[in-house]
């Protein structure tokens, strides 16, 4: 076995722990493979000699190939204000079931969440809070001081938990009912559906949100339930979220925030909700993860 062949050996070793650390910094599974394919052909032009630590030399690299392809990212949305924001990121593409496995690890509402903090402040939180890689250690890949990577992380990790507007117990309810919601437009089961709506409850929509011609109001329990079950076929993609401090729903393929829904909860149904889509709207929410 030559040494390049025991390298590659080593290296097939932590590949696993690399995608999963790009997948959380990129929200990609293609980009995430082509970091870690990346750091393969810079190791293997490395000298041995001068990696000690093959796992955090590993890390350091996804981690700083990572944060070029987040800027180049962010660059290019800044090119691409005012127009469609499906044009913003690249096709998922890869795997689906890989892409889903790695998706319901990490959560889906995460996934929307760190995809709008800054390059720097989702590198600093994924290393840190996720993968537990000392302050220090980030610090270089940042090219910041261990302080300012330190309120970096900070800064992430209270956009990522977010400010509740409405009481425990009260959240707790609406999280209850959300829930109940989706399960039933998963499934496709209609009188579920029907069971959880207000019979009076009222669908609004903003023209992103529907197809030519739908209307944008909709009123009653049944008419709305019909509509929830073409919704249906989308809520695999959906999860309960703290959206502007209440309990609704993000709807992302990919991390790609596509879709939120603003739901009003009275007593144990949904008295009404909204379908936000267009691109403005969605980057004025406020999207952060549910507790536990």
């Amino acid at each position: 076995m030559t040494e390049l062949d025991t390298m590659a050996e080593r290296f097939e070793a932590h590949r696993a722990m690399l995608r999963g650390v790009a997948f959380r910094l990129l929200g990609s599974v293609p980009e995430a493979d082509d970091a870690v394919q990346e750091a393969w052909l810079r190791l293997a032009r490395a000298d041995p000699a001068g990696v000690r630590n093959l796992g955090g030399w590993l890390t350091t690299v996804v981690s700083r190939v990572s944060l070029d392809m987040l800027r180049a990212r962010a660059a290019r949305r800044e090119d691409l204000v005012g127009q469609h924001q499906a044009a913003e990121h690249p096709s998922p593409g890869g795997d689906p079931a890989a892409e889903s496995v790695l998706v319901d690890d990490v959560g889906r509402a995460l996934l929307v969440v760190l995809d709008r903090l800054t390059p720097a402040e989702r590198v600093a939180f994924v290393l840190h809070d996720m993968f537990a890689v000392p302050f220090g250690d980030i610090a270089p890949v940042l090219d910041r001081t261990t302080a300012t990577t330190k309120k970096l992380a900070s800064r992430a990790r209270l956009r990522v938990r977010g400010t509740p507007t409405v009481p425990t117990a009260e959240l707790a309810r609406h999280r209850r009912v959300v829930e109940a919601f989706l399960a039933a437009s998963r499934d496709g089961d209609l009188e579920a559906v029907i069971a959880v709506l207000d019979p009076d409850v009222v669908r609004v929509a903003d023209r992103a949100a529907l197809p030519g011609g739908r209307p944008l109001r909709a009123r009653g329990a049944r008419t709305v339930a019909g509509e929830i079950l073409v919704f249906g076929r989308r809520a695999r993609f959906a999860a309960p979220a703290l959206i502007d401090g209440d309990v609704g729903v993000v709807v992302a393929q990919g991390g790609r925030l596509q879709l939120v829904l603003l739901v009003t909860v009275a007593g144990d149904q949904v008295s009404r909700y909204e379908l936000v889509a267009g691109p403005a709207r969605l980057a004025r929410l406020e999207v952060a993860v549910l507790g536990k």
